[in-house]
């Protein structure tokens, strides 16, 4: 079974959603890296069972993902925020390179604490 890193990153955000014990085990698989046969073992059940049970856990977590996208609107947003960032750094460097302007240089500022702002509240 090939570990999907993508399901680890939806855990964080739909993990709560699961059975305490469908999170433990992929939470143990794809976090803590421990074996099928590891995870068996620490749960008292088979290989096999352990397996089905993350590849349940699995599916109903593409299946949040598919209806909410909660993760993929969160990466939007960062992507949106690091852009926005950029921008306002931009308008500092060429603001710096042409004079130096008070209000523009504080706006810009302005803008990057509003960005961090919002990314410390994601």
């Amino acid at each position: 079974m090939a570990k999907d890193l993508k399901i680890s990153y939806l855990l964080d955000f739909y993990g709560d959603m699961l059975t305490q014990a469908q999170y433990d085990a992929v939470d143990a698989y794809y976090n803590q890296d421990l074996s099928l046969s590891e995870i068996a073992a620490d749960r008292n059940i088979s290989r096999q069972g352990a397996r089905d049970a993350i590849k349940r856990a699995e599916q109903q977590l593409l299946e949040m993902e598919d209806r909410l996208e909660l993760a993929k609107r969160f990466q939007a947003v960062q992507k949106a925020l690091a852009a926005v960032c950029d921008c306002a750094l931009n308008i500092q460097e060429l603001n710096s390179q042409n004079g130096g302007v008070p209000g523009i240089d504080e706006n810009a500022g302005r803008i990057l604490a509003l960005a961090q702002e919002i990314a410390d509240k994601e």
